[in-house]
């Protein structure tokens, strides 16, 4: 008779679980299969009207500093940690860098950001640019 120690018992149990477990991943695939999107043609259409308004559109932008590239970069960095949320750009009209955050549709919604700004920032001025710059 064939006696065995109970450590080789456990050993050959995982074993035998662990070659099951392998066979029948083996079997069991992922199911396979393309997928194909019918789109109306006017969606493309749609959205390039919404690209061509939106970068057409007018936004009212706050600038919160300017001065050299450094300067800029300094300033932006600082308003990116004390607004997070809010876009910012640093734009170059000759001879300084201008840093602008925020991109608002309406008058109101501006000003409402820009007593915040001031707090932080008392020389920001609030600005409506005739073409917003992405």
């Amino acid at each position: 008779m064939l006696t065995f120690s109970p450590n080789t018992v456990i050993f050959m149990k995982i074993l035998v679980h662990i070659a099951l477990t392998v066979l029948c991943m083996s079997f069991a695939n992922a199911q396979k299969g393309n997928i194909n999107v019918q789109q109306d043609q006017k969606i493309d259409q749609l959205l390039e009207v919404y690209e061509s308004v939106l970068s057409n559109a007018e936004y009212y932008r706050i600038q919160v500093g300017f001065g050299s590239l450094a300067k800029a970069n300094r300033i932006k960095a600082s308003v990116e940690q004390d607004f997070p949320l809010m876009p910012s750009k640093i734009d170059f009209d000759s001879p300084t860098y201008r840093v602008r955050i925020g991109r608002f549709k309406t008058r109101i919604a501006a000003e409402r950001k820009f007593k915040e700004v001031r707090q932080k920032y008392p020389d920001a001025m609030l600005l409506k640019p005739k073409k917003s710059k992405r």
